[in-house]
């Protein structure tokens, strides 16, 4: 049975009118990401008839066989393989928060991260507005991946926590972020983002934790499980989306390795930030507005997640 949701965790995620709470930031993000008074648009719209094939099996996913279809359309009783995540709990992350641009004062409050003291958030980035077409928000993105990415894990029998669902004004904070997946004891927590670097900048790339202590920061125990989360992200995102690792950082490895960031120095647990691609840069930004592409991103993220916990 999927491991139950500690108590201070529920009391983490229901709590959505901390003062101070706001978002995760990462590489790049809230540089060129939407001013403030702004309107958050909508997610352009993604069918299901428009979405790339899921590969989740059948049992746990709601599928149900209809009358006159064959017996091998029919879905097949559920095997060991199909819930290898059940006992297993994952964090995932939405970067940012619709909310935050609403909320300036608030996102901009100094948190402690262990080495330092650091914005609760930015608003995140955006596409550029271009030929009568409203800018798509990093926020928008990252939780329509993040529920895709739910419903794919819960198909696999894990325990799936979101840290947000814009259920609240803006945030958590960077802190109270990291402490969800703590209090979790999550086996894995992947931080979805996307990037706002400059045109030219293409692919996706994998923040991981640098060694850092100080404070109450201490990464020194996931270090290696955090990059090896990673590195089966990588290698999982690059064949599912057919997408390459930033051409701008990295070395062409897909990874990046951060001491700078709160998510990760105060989390005691697995953790990587992925930036599925660059918002700023047209090619990038065409598959990042794609509700068939932004299926396989959480495709790509499922699988190297579960390389990972079934080692």
């Amino acid at each position: 049975m999927p491991r139950s949701v500690p108590a201070a965790l529920a009391a983490l995620v229901c709590s959505a009118a901390l003062a101070g709470c706001g978002g995760a930031s990462g590489a790049a993000q809230g540089s060129g990401g939407p001013a403030a008074g702004t309107t958050t648009p909508a997610p352009p719209s993604a069918s299901a008839s428009g979405s790339a094939p899921v590969s989740a099996p059948a049992s746990g996913s709601g599928a149900t066989a209809t009358a006159g279809t064959s017996g091998q359309d029919r879905p097949r009783a559920a095997t060991a393989a199909d819930r290898s995540l059940a006992g297993r709990t994952v964090v995932v992350d939405p970067g940012h928060n619709p909310g935050n641009f609403r909320h300036g004062r608030e996102i901009a409050a100094k948190v402690d991260i262990g080495t330092a003291r650091k914005e609760c958030d930015t608003t995140g980035t955006s596409t550029n507005a271009t030929g009568g077409r409203a800018a798509y928000t990093e926020a928008a993105f990252t939780l329509d991946v993040s529920h895709r990415l739910r419903k794919l894990l819960e198909a696999r029998g894990a325990e799936v926590v979101l840290t947000h669902d814009a259920d609240r004004p803006y945030g958590p904070c960077i802190d109270e972020r990291a402490r969800i997946g703590n209090a979790a004891e999550a086996d894995a927590v992947v931080s979805v983002h996307a990037d706002g670097s400059a045109a030219g900048n293409r692919g996706f790339h994998v923040i991981v934790p640098a060694k850092v202590r100080g404070g109450s920061a201490d990464t020194g125990p996931i270090v290696a499980p955090s990059r090896a989360l990673g590195e089966d992200i990588v290698t999982a995102f690059r064949r599912t989306t057919g997408t390459s690792p930033a051409n701008y950082l990295g070395g062409g490895t897909g990874l990046d390795v951060r001491s700078d960031l709160g998510g990760l120095n105060l989390s005691t647990v697995p953790k990587v930030f992925v930036e599925c691609g660059n918002m700023r840069d047209p090619k990038d930004a065409a598959l990042l507005t794609s509700g068939v592409w932004r299926q396989k991103a959480a495709q790509g993220l499922a699988d190297g997640i579960v390389t990972y916990l079934e080692g």
